[in-house]
């Protein structure tokens, strides 16, 4: 606009300054310059109106609450987060949360496996345990998960422990063993959301064994066919238990310390015994292991915990295993990875 206006003034002085005698051609040119003025004034109250009434308003990126409503593939979710009451914890600005977020069909498909008709059906406290279940803290886009366990924000029963979920990323992003994402990386101003194929229920201690791919060995232990015990009934139900885990590696030495070619090849009554050695009764966790401590085992026998330079565990025969991860939290009780089947008396 000012160079037309620059242009339209020059035009003006050539023009009109052509026809003039030389004695006028000084004062034309002092009111073309104030027409020029007058002009200018014109064109920027004009530009500024334009930009007033023109002015561009960059919307305000949505919370995770907020987001999960623009989706129709969610509203189950939506309307679950609502009759739970969670919206304010979903919306808040001064949280940073990630959120699994399952589709309308895992919803359906999780109402009908659980015996309920419709979402009004499901107990306030078992569904707003599910959904935080599926909260975990900061926004963990999904190139910066790794395999593993994070703490989501449900709880074990009315405690402060919060329960475990085991991230695998072997192929794409599975959660629990169950759950995969599929679509990742949904922003929202409050943390991020990847949408899901399953609601995750809340975990048992069977749960994060099978989800592991490092306790196969102890899977196929507790699966055996020819066992006299339902390990995978009794693990299931309320607790709760404390299960010290012996990871593969733990199971490939035992087989080379007995002499042994697998699992098999140990018979019925001392896989179990060895099996029953592995389980508390109660959620002990790690802050309540003391050293020195012995700890009595549903087996009959009991092992000793040491704490001086790191977590171990003496059984009754003197061997010594290193307790390596602690606080894998479910709902009936929690887990403690050992590197070292521990052995009861034989």
């Amino acid at each position: 606009m000012i160079v037309k206006s620059i242009k339209l003034k020059i035009y003006l002085e050539q023009s009109v300054l052509i026809n003039v005698k030389t004695s006028n051609k000084q004062k034309l040119k002092q009111m073309l310059n104030k027409l020029f003025l007058l002009m200018m004034v014109v064109a920027t109250a004009t530009i500024t109106s334009c930009t007033k009434d023109e002015e561009v308003i960059i919307p305000t990126e949505l919370n995770i609450y907020e987001t999960a409503k623009t989706n129709s593939e969610l509203s189950s979710l939506v309307a679950a987060i609502e009759k739970a009451g969670l919206t304010d914890e979903l919306s808040s600005a001064s949280a940073t949360l990630t959120v699994f977020a399952p589709t309308n069909a895992a919803f359906s498909a999780f109402l009908s496996a659980n015996g309920f008709a419709s979402l009004n059906d499901v107990p306030n406290d078992v569904l707003t345990s599910v959904l935080l279940n599926h909260v975990v803290n900061g926004k963990n886009v999904s190139t910066g998960l790794t395999t593993g366990y994070v703490k989501t924000l449900a709880t074990f029963g009315a405690t402060t422990s919060n329960l475990s979920l085991y991230v695998s990323t072997a192929s794409g992003v599975t959660l629990n063993g169950i759950s995969k994402v599929t679509t990742a990386d949904v922003n929202a101003s409050n943390g991020v959301i990847h949408i899901v194929d399953q609601v995750i229920g809340l975990p048992t201690v069977v749960t994060f064994a099978v989800s592991n791919p490092d306790f196969s060995s102890l899977v196929a232990a507790l699966t055996r066919p020819d066992l006299t015990t339902d390990y995978v009934t009794i693990l299931s139900g309320a607790g709760p238990f404390t299960v010290f885990a012996p990871n593969n590696a733990a199971f490939s030495s035992l087989l080379t310390e007995l002499g042994v070619a697998s699992l098999n090849d140990i018979d019925v009554a001392t896989l179990e015994k060895v099996l029953n050695y592995h389980v508390v009764s109660g959620n002990v966790l790690a802050e309540d292991l003391t050293n020195g401590q012995i700890v009595p085992t549903l087996n009959g026998d009991s092992f000793t915990i040491g704490l001086t330079g790191g977590a171990t565990i003496t059984d009754i025969n003197s061997r010594i295993s290193n307790i390596i991860a602690t606080d894998v939290q479910s709902s009936n009780g929690v887990i403690h990875v050992i590197d070292k089947v521990i052995l009861p008396t034989l």
